[in-house]
């Protein structure tokens, strides 16, 4: 496949624009999906308390419940893809929302642990879908000067999902035992109805219209998401070249052959794959396993048992502790997205993986002692705690919205919605692994051990950002794929500033 780069004498690189208020509208639009899904994640750690003792099941079943989410939503996320290159970016954004109202209504009547699941299942590839969409619709809008900050926006709307869904924890759960988990879960359907219809207002991806060949309609949204005539025909020139399409062309309709409009996407990502492109796919495949390998789904899903175990006992005081996690999350997520253009996502992700360490190694050592210890330690307890704010904090200023960010924007434009199809299915992969696997590990290697593991992950993701991921700050999408070739990655170590457009 050839690279994604400017043509000779065509359009230059994206210069500096100021910030769009419709591309940034659009972003938001888009990335609400994400709350209902960070919802779904935060509700689920407090409600599973009440539908153990409500529906009288074991620990086993509470796992697959937990965990049966993500591994839907890995056959959701691989067909979230494809399915976006043919109906287009906007529409798999409203078939999300009705897969999650479906799911939502499901769980919300759960009468019985069957149809909960069912619910679960289906909520499940609703996931699939908006993690892979809302991400590669933010940055295919975006200017290459704002996209990192666009294309965060998916992971503060999950950490305000998940906070929102810690707090309906602690106020539904003053209601009946049998009203309370069902009114937590069922309440999510609401937002999905409203997103379904709100989605419709919005226009299409510019990129994803140029790949169908409806260069007029494309050139309309980008002189609505630009700040300039001029900015608008420079970034309609790249995006006309990477796609194939002669940058001189000025027919509103052309017609592609397939292979330009993705058929043969899988072939040209796995089978006969470019250096490059084999390159940018173990970076994407790479970096969603470790954000979940580090453990974070385990704190997030688990949190109330992990306090438990550090000494608090009380519903009532482990569901605020468990605020707490929420609002430690969504606060450091949104302070990244302001850093994500300015300090890059290579500085963002080895500060991010050096504070887990410190904290995994922290918590690991607390919750050992206290779990030896013949009585409670108030010194333990305190610094368990601060131990998982803390680690919760460096996570997500840095692996967690980076993670969305780096993947939406590093693949060529005809590869980008199934080559992120491919990292979201690994990142559920790896989040069902987690969550159906961790109280089982906690009691084979205690819990202590089982944070020391994650600990040894997050050593081994340090090294793997800083050998296998060049910075793309401020690159527009159709040069980044020059970034991943030997030549240009030893210019980078070396600390020379490279110039795509000069290739």
């Amino acid at each position: 496949m050839g690279m994604e780069k400017l043509g000779d004498g065509g359009g230059e690189a994206e210069k500096p624009s100021g910030f769009n208020r419709y591309a940034c509208a659009c972003a938001v639009v888009a990335s609400m999906i994400s709350i209902i899904f960070g919802y779904d994640t935060g509700v689920m750690s407090g409600a599973m308390i009440f539908i153990k003792e409500d529906l009288k099941i074991n620990d086993t079943q509470i796992e697959i419940l937990a965990g049966i989410l993500n591994f839907c939503a890995l056959f959701g996320s691989l067909i979230a893809g494809r399915t976006s290159d043919y109906i287009g970016r906007r529409y798999t954004i409203v078939l999300a929302s009705v897969i999650f109202l479906l799911g939502s209504v499901l769980m919300g009547y759960g009468p019985t642990y069957a149809i909960l699941m069912t619910g679960r299942c289906t909520a499940g590839v609703g996931v699939g879908f908006a993690l892979m969409i809302a991400p590669v619709y933010s940055a295919e809008i975006s200017s290459a000067t704002h996209r990192g900050f666009l294309s965060s926006l998916p992971e503060i709307c999950i950490s305000i999902g998940i906070l929102l869904g810690y707090v309906s924890n602690y106020f539904f759960a003053k209601l009946t035992l049998k009203l309370g988990w069902r009114m937590m879960l069922g309440v999510a359907a609401i937002p999905s109805l409203a997103l379904a219809f709100g989605i419709l207002k919005m226009p299409e991806s510019p990129r994803w219209l140029v790949l169908q060949g409806r260069l007029a309609e494309a050139k309309r949204v980008l002189l609505q998401v630009c700040n300039s005539e001029q900015e608008a025909e420079t970034r309609f020139h790249d995006i006309k070249v990477a796609a194939g399409i002669d940058a001189n062309c000025k027919e509103d309709v052309v017609k592609l052959p397939k292979k330009t409009r993705g058929e043969d996407v899988w072939k040209e990502l796995l089978l006969r794959p470019s250096p490059s492109v084999r390159w940018i796919l173990l970076a994407a495949v790479g970096i969603h396993f470790f954000e979940h390998a580090t453990g974070i789904e385990a704190v997030i899903l688990y949190s109330p048992r992990i306090f438990q175990k550090a000494g608090v006992t009380s519903k009532k005081k482990l569901l605020l502790a468990t605020v707490g996690v929420g609002l430690t999350k969504a606060t450091f997520v949104i302070t990244a997205t302001f850093l994500l253009d300015r300090v890059g996502r290579r500085r963002l992700l080895q500060v991010s993986s050096v504070g887990i360490i410190v904290a995994l190694t922290g918590l690991g050592f607390c919750l050992t002692v206290v779990e030896h210890a013949k009585e409670q330690l108030l010194w333990a307890l305190v610094s368990s705690i601060v131990a998982t704010y803390t680690y919760v904090a460096f996570f997500s200023i840095g692996i967690a919205p980076v993670t969305w960010v780096y993947s939406s924007e590093i693949f060529p434009l005809k590869l980008r919605a199934q080559g992120m199809g491919i990292g979201v299915a690994v990142n559920r992969l790896m989040n069902a692994i987690i969550s159906t696997t961790f109280l089982s590990m906690s009691e084979a290697m205690t819990i202590g051990g089982t944070f020391f593991m994650f600990a040894g992950m997050a050593v081994l993701a340090l090294g793997f950002f800083y050998f296998l991921l060049p910075e793309t700050k401020g690159k527009p999408l159709e040069e980044i794929e020059m970034l991943f070739t030997r030549k240009n990655s030893k210019a980078r170590n070396r600390g020379i500033e490279i110039q795509p457009n000069s290739v």
